[in-house]
Formats: structure tokens, sequence, C-alpha cells
């Protein structure tokens, strides 16, 4: 754990504790070996994912370009937590200066923002593809989807930075700051400080509603006319990858919006704070690592790309390993 040294005493006011899951530290190595377990394949299968779509051409669609700035943002989104929540396993809690601890949130609030938004982007997109399929390679051109993702990370970084500009003149609490959380949330933010704290409270529960309810409803809007349309397609092959693709999607919105609602519109005010960080872990750590495994074991197209990606490496391996054999044998002959 970070001590804080004599000659900090003054800089005391800029050091935050969080406690974590101290309560957890005697359970030894097993925690952290469990979530580095979960870190690793989260962050080994969104890049699987982003190596897939550049390695083949019949990916190198809307569809899949979506897919890619879904896996970075979900690369981005669990690398901003897991490390701390690493650490306070094996520290029990840990001292993170105010800056750092505001960093953390603003990265948090803008990537699950973000995520929000490209979330309909690809709603959308599914809708133009099924229900205007002749029109869908004009509707969806290459600068149209570059608008949708660079809107969605710009207006998730924005919205977040008006947030947090309204803590400016707000002064911090006196006595001793402790965050019994394993990361910096809204709320524990919020609480740090003193004062007309009212208009940031508001402020970011009015623009994360926006950000959260918004893209759900043109989700669900998307969906019902696909819906539509799909029930008109006679069974066949059309169909089939018409669900197959949808189906995909409509996994990755229902874990990510149903932990959003058990972690942040349930009634989690009289739980025991261990049991609400819990609830917090399904959004922040098991969701990201459940998408990529959803998209590869429902989506055919991804699933024959990992396997063209993962023959190649194997040829490749073997391409390697036999010039390094051809090369010892020539200078063993010379």
């Amino acid at each position: 754990m970070k001590k804080q040294s004599s000659g900090d005493s003054e800089n005391q006011t800029t050091w935050l504790i969080l406690v974590g899951f101290g309560d957890l530290q005697s359970l030894g190595f097993l925690p952290f070996t469990l979530f580095l377990a979960i870190y690793v394949v989260t962050v080994g299968g969104n890049t699987l994912i982003l190596l897939a779509v550049a390695s083949s051409r019949t990916l190198h669609t809307p569809m899949y370009f979506f897919l890619c700035h879904f896996s970075l943002l979900e690369i981005g989104y669990t690398s901003n937590i897991t490390p701390q929540l690493l650490q306070s396993f094996l520290e029990g809690r840990d001292f993170i200066s105010l800056v750092d601890c505001l960093i953390q949130f603003y990265m948090f609030a803008s990537l699950a923002a973000a995520e929000c938004l490209l979330l309909s982007a690809m709603s959308y997109d599914r809708y133009l593809a099924i229900c205007h399929p002749l029109h869908y390679p004009v509707l969806m051109s290459t600068w149209f989807c570059s608008c949708l993702a660079a809107g969605s990370w710009l207006s998730g970084f924005f919205f977040s930075a008006f947030t947090l500009a309204l803590a400016a003149p707000l002064s911090l609490c006196p006595g001793i700051r402790q965050i019994d959380h394993y990361f910096c949330d809204f709320a524990p933010v919020v609480g740090l400080f003193c004062g007309d704290v009212g208009v940031m409270w508001e402020a970011g529960v009015s623009i994360s509603g926006f950000l959260t309810v918004t893209p759900f409803l043109l989700i669900v809007t998307s969906y019902a006319f696909i819906l539509r349309v799909m029930l008109q397609i006679p069974p066949g092959p059309r169909r089939q990858k018409a669900f197959s693709t949808c189906s995909s999607h409509l996994s990755v919105v229902g874990v990510f919006y149903g932990t959003l609602i058990v972690v942040y519109v349930a009634p989690t005010d009289h739980m025991a704070p261990w049991l609400r960080k819990a609830f917090t872990i399904l959004y922040t750590v098991f969701t990201p690592m459940v998408n990529p495994i959803i998209y590869s074991l429902k989506n055919q197209e991804v699933k024959g790309a990992l396997r063209q990606l993962w023959g190649q490496l194997i040829l490749g391996h073997a391409l390697l390993r036999g010039t390094g054999q051809l090369f010892a044998f020539s200078s063993t002959s010379a």
C-alpha cells in the first residue's frame, strides 16, 4: 500500500482512500487470480475480434466496422477500472490522488456514454440492412459510418467533461476522504465535494439518463421495425442470416442494459456496500468479457474469420520454424 510520508502532510487533501474489497483479503490470491483471468480474457477476446475483422475482407462492412469500435471501447473501459480493482485485492485498500480519481471517473463516464450511443448506431445499421437492403450501400456509406462512430466517441467525452466541469467551483469536504468502492464512480465523486452539489448531481443524472434512455429507445424502435420485416421473410437462409446477426447484437444490448438497470435503477440504497459493489462488478467487469464471447459464438462470419486467422498463424509459425531449421542446417553444412 502506498504510504504518505510526513513531507506530504501539506498535500494530504489531494489523496483519497479507495476501500475496494478489503474483506476478501482473507481469501488470499484467489480473487486476484480470478479477476486477472477475466481481464486477460476480456482484452484478449476483444483484440481477437479486431484482428479477425482486419484480416478478413468479407468482414470489411459497416456492421463489423462498428464492432471494431465497440471492441476498442470495451478494452479501454475494462483497462480503466480492472487494474485498480486488482490492486485493491492485493492491498485491501489503496491511496489514489484526487486528480487520478477524477480522470478515472471521466474515462469511465465517457466510455460508458459512448458505448450506449454506439449500440444505437449498430442497431440503426441493422435496421437499414434488413428493412432497406436496396438502399443500404448508399445510406450506410463509409463517410456516414465514420460520422456515427466519431459522434459516439466525441459525444461521450464532451458530455462527461461538461459534468466534471461543474465540480470546478466546488470545494472538497474536510476530514478523511474515503471512498467505499473499488473505483471512482459518479456518486462517490460527488460525495467528495461540499457546497451546492445539487447542480452537479442533477446535471450528471440528467445527462446520463439522456445518453442511456434515448439510445435504448432508438434500439427498441429499430428492432420493432426489424422484427416486423423478419416475420415477412420466408423461412430460409436469408431469414436465418438476419436472425443470426441481430441475435448477437440483441444479446449484447440485453446484457449491457440489464446490468445497467441492476446497478443504477434498482433500489440499492439500503443494500450493504459490498453487495452494491458486487452488482457493479457485473457492469464493469463481466459484461466486457461476455460481449466478445457472444459475438464469436453466435456469429458464423466471425467464427470463420477467427478460424482463418488461426490457420494463418499456424502456417506462419510453421514457415518460420522451417526457415529456422533450414538456416541451422546450412550453417552446420558450411
